[in-house]
Protein backbone atom coordinates (compact mmCIF):
# COMPACT_ATOMS: atom_id res chain seq x y z
CA UNK A 1 0.00 0.00 0.00
CA UNK A 2 0.97 3.43 -0.85
CA UNK A 3 -0.12 5.19 1.99
CA UNK A 4 -4.01 5.10 3.75
CA UNK A 5 -5.82 7.60 2.34
CA UNK A 6 -5.92 9.37 -0.85
CA UNK A 7 -8.40 12.08 -1.92
CA UNK A 8 -10.01 11.84 -5.55
CA UNK A 9 -11.29 15.31 -6.70
CA UNK A 10 -13.57 15.10 -9.52
CA UNK A 11 -17.16 16.73 -11.10
CA UNK A 12 -18.52 13.19 -12.19
CA UNK A 13 -20.68 14.71 -14.68
CA UNK A 14 -21.30 11.91 -14.85
CA UNK A 15 -19.34 8.85 -13.09
CA UNK A 16 -18.23 6.94 -16.27
CA UNK A 17 -15.87 4.10 -16.90
CA UNK A 18 -12.55 5.99 -16.53
CA UNK A 19 -14.03 7.60 -13.43
CA UNK A 20 -14.79 3.85 -12.00
CA UNK A 21 -10.97 2.64 -13.58
CA UNK A 22 -9.72 4.99 -11.44
CA UNK A 23 -11.39 4.45 -8.00
CA UNK A 24 -10.41 0.64 -8.79
CA UNK A 25 -7.20 1.06 -9.28
CA UNK A 26 -6.53 3.71 -6.30
CA UNK A 27 -8.08 1.25 -4.26
CA UNK A 28 -5.41 -1.66 -5.11
CA UNK A 29 -2.64 1.34 -3.57
CA UNK A 30 -4.88 2.90 -0.94
CA UNK A 31 -6.51 1.30 2.04
CA UNK A 32 -9.37 4.10 1.29
CA UNK A 33 -10.43 6.47 -1.27
CA UNK A 34 -12.14 10.21 -0.28
CA UNK A 35 -14.32 10.70 -3.53
CA UNK A 36 -14.74 14.80 -3.64
CA UNK A 37 -17.59 15.71 -5.54
CA UNK A 38 -16.02 18.98 -6.84
CA UNK A 39 -18.44 21.85 -8.31
CA UNK A 40 -21.13 20.79 -6.02
CA UNK A 41 -23.35 24.16 -6.18
CA UNK A 42 -23.42 24.05 -9.62
CA UNK A 43 -26.36 22.08 -11.96
CA UNK A 44 -28.90 22.28 -14.40
CA UNK A 45 -25.64 23.63 -16.71
CA UNK A 46 -24.29 22.40 -19.47
CA UNK A 47 -20.86 21.56 -18.40
CA UNK A 48 -22.53 20.56 -14.61
CA UNK A 49 -25.72 19.20 -15.37
CA UNK A 50 -26.59 16.89 -12.44
CA UNK A 51 -26.75 17.69 -8.63
CA UNK A 52 -24.57 16.85 -6.11
CA UNK A 53 -26.81 14.29 -4.85
CA UNK A 54 -27.57 12.33 -8.39
CA UNK A 55 -23.73 12.06 -8.63
CA UNK A 56 -23.44 10.89 -5.65
CA UNK A 57 -26.05 8.39 -6.34
CA UNK A 58 -24.26 7.08 -9.10
CA UNK A 59 -21.29 6.77 -7.91
CA UNK A 60 -22.65 4.93 -4.95
CA UNK A 61 -24.88 2.46 -7.33
CA UNK A 62 -21.56 1.99 -9.65
CA UNK A 63 -19.47 0.39 -6.57
CA UNK A 64 -21.92 -1.12 -5.14
CA UNK A 65 -22.52 -2.74 -8.70
CA UNK A 66 -18.90 -3.63 -9.07
CA UNK A 67 -18.59 -5.35 -5.19
CA UNK A 68 -16.67 -2.34 -4.20
CA UNK A 69 -16.09 -2.67 -0.36
CA UNK A 70 -17.99 0.89 0.91
CA UNK A 71 -16.44 0.72 4.16
CA UNK A 72 -13.26 1.51 1.86
CA UNK A 73 -15.06 5.12 0.24
CA UNK A 74 -15.27 8.33 2.03
CA UNK A 75 -17.59 10.99 0.03
CA UNK A 76 -17.31 14.83 0.64
CA UNK A 77 -18.39 17.49 -1.59
CA UNK A 78 -17.01 20.88 -2.45
CA UNK A 79 -18.36 23.85 -3.62
CA UNK A 80 -18.32 25.63 -6.72
CA UNK A 81 -14.55 26.69 -6.74
CA UNK A 82 -11.63 28.47 -8.97
CA UNK A 83 -8.77 25.94 -9.47
CA UNK A 84 -6.33 27.75 -7.41
CA UNK A 85 -4.25 27.27 -3.77
CA UNK A 86 -6.32 28.15 -1.51
CA UNK A 87 -9.48 26.00 -3.31
CA UNK A 88 -6.97 22.72 -2.76
CA UNK A 89 -6.56 23.79 0.35
CA UNK A 90 -10.10 24.21 1.63
CA UNK A 91 -11.04 20.86 -0.51
CA UNK A 92 -8.02 18.81 1.73
CA UNK A 93 -10.19 20.83 5.13
CA UNK A 94 -13.25 19.17 3.91
CA UNK A 95 -11.57 15.80 3.50
CA UNK A 96 -10.22 13.57 6.54
CA UNK A 97 -6.42 13.61 6.36
CA UNK A 98 -5.25 12.07 3.11
CA UNK A 99 -1.53 10.65 1.97
CA UNK A 100 -1.73 11.94 -1.71
CA UNK A 101 -4.34 13.68 -4.04
CA UNK A 102 -5.21 11.42 -7.37
CA UNK A 103 -5.68 13.93 -10.19
CA UNK A 104 -4.98 14.18 -14.01
CA UNK A 105 -5.59 17.87 -13.86
CA UNK A 106 -1.67 19.40 -14.73
CA UNK A 107 -3.28 22.92 -12.89
CA UNK A 108 -3.97 20.72 -9.63
CA UNK A 109 -1.06 19.00 -10.24
CA UNK A 110 1.13 21.91 -9.81
CA UNK A 111 -0.50 23.53 -7.18
CA UNK A 112 -0.41 20.49 -4.99
CA UNK A 113 3.73 20.11 -5.84
CA UNK A 114 3.18 23.67 -4.66
CA UNK A 115 2.03 22.79 -1.45
CA UNK A 116 4.30 20.21 -1.06
CA UNK A 117 1.45 17.12 -1.03
CA UNK A 118 1.93 14.42 -3.01
CA UNK A 119 0.08 13.55 -6.16
CA UNK A 120 -0.51 10.41 -8.32
CA UNK A 121 -1.91 10.02 -11.40
CA UNK A 122 -3.93 6.74 -11.95
CA UNK A 123 -4.06 5.66 -15.73
CA UNK A 124 -6.87 7.40 -17.92
CA UNK A 125 -8.66 4.96 -19.98
CA UNK A 126 -9.37 5.83 -22.98
CA UNK A 127 -9.11 9.49 -22.69
CA UNK A 128 -10.74 10.22 -26.24
CA UNK A 129 -13.65 8.03 -25.22
CA UNK A 130 -13.83 8.21 -21.48
CA UNK A 131 -14.76 11.77 -20.59
CA UNK A 132 -17.53 13.94 -19.65
CA UNK A 133 -18.21 16.16 -22.35
CA UNK A 134 -17.98 12.94 -24.37
CA UNK A 135 -20.43 11.25 -22.58
CA UNK A 136 -22.85 14.65 -22.34
CA UNK A 137 -22.84 15.04 -26.24
CA UNK A 138 -23.35 11.46 -26.85
CA UNK A 139 -26.44 11.74 -24.74
CA UNK A 140 -27.99 15.03 -25.70
CA UNK A 141 -27.72 13.77 -29.34
CA UNK A 142 -29.21 10.16 -28.73
CA UNK A 143 -25.57 8.36 -29.25
CA UNK A 144 -24.14 5.10 -27.46
CA UNK A 145 -23.60 6.38 -23.83
CA UNK A 146 -24.27 4.14 -22.18
CA UNK A 147 -21.21 1.48 -23.33
CA UNK A 148 -19.18 4.52 -21.46
CA UNK A 149 -20.53 4.33 -18.10
CA UNK A 150 -21.46 1.71 -15.40
CA UNK A 151 -25.37 0.69 -14.63
CA UNK A 152 -25.51 2.44 -11.42
CA UNK A 153 -25.22 5.81 -13.91
CA UNK A 154 -26.99 5.00 -16.61
CA UNK A 155 -29.85 4.22 -13.91
CA UNK A 156 -29.81 7.38 -12.70
CA UNK A 157 -29.62 9.37 -15.34
CA UNK A 158 -32.64 7.80 -16.50
CA UNK A 159 -34.17 7.83 -13.42
CA UNK A 160 -33.54 11.91 -12.69
CA UNK A 161 -35.12 12.45 -16.72
CA UNK A 162 -30.87 13.39 -17.36
CA UNK A 163 -31.04 12.35 -21.08
CA UNK A 164 -33.96 15.31 -21.58
CA UNK A 165 -32.58 16.99 -19.37
CA UNK A 166 -29.20 17.02 -21.28
CA UNK A 167 -30.99 17.76 -24.81
CA UNK A 168 -32.89 20.80 -23.64
CA UNK A 169 -29.02 22.06 -22.11
CA UNK A 170 -27.63 20.90 -25.37
CA UNK A 171 -30.48 23.36 -27.16
CA UNK A 172 -30.22 26.13 -24.83
CA UNK A 173 -26.37 26.03 -24.59
CA UNK A 174 -26.48 25.89 -28.65
CA UNK A 175 -28.73 28.90 -28.49
CA UNK A 176 -27.09 32.05 -30.44
CA UNK A 177 -29.47 34.10 -27.93
CA UNK A 178 -27.31 34.98 -24.91
CA UNK A 179 -29.82 35.40 -23.12
CA UNK A 180 -31.06 31.90 -23.47
CA UNK A 181 -27.33 30.53 -22.21
CA UNK A 182 -27.53 29.03 -18.60
CA UNK A 183 -23.86 29.11 -18.88
CA UNK A 184 -22.48 31.53 -20.88
CA UNK A 185 -18.85 30.84 -23.06
CA UNK A 186 -19.47 27.45 -21.95
CA UNK A 187 -21.64 25.59 -24.89
CA UNK A 188 -21.41 22.39 -25.72
CA UNK A 189 -18.11 21.99 -27.21
CA UNK A 190 -16.75 22.62 -23.86
CA UNK A 191 -15.48 20.08 -21.24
Amino acid sequence: MEGKRVLFIGRFQPFHLGHLGAVEWLLERFEEVVVCIGMASESFTWRNPFTAGERLLMIRRSLVERGVDLSRIITVTAPTLEVNTSSLYYMLELAPPVDAIATANPVVRMIAAHMGVRCVCPPLLERNRLRGSVVRRLIALGGDWRSLVPSGTASVIEEVDGVERLKRLYAIASSTRPEDSVYPGAGPGTP
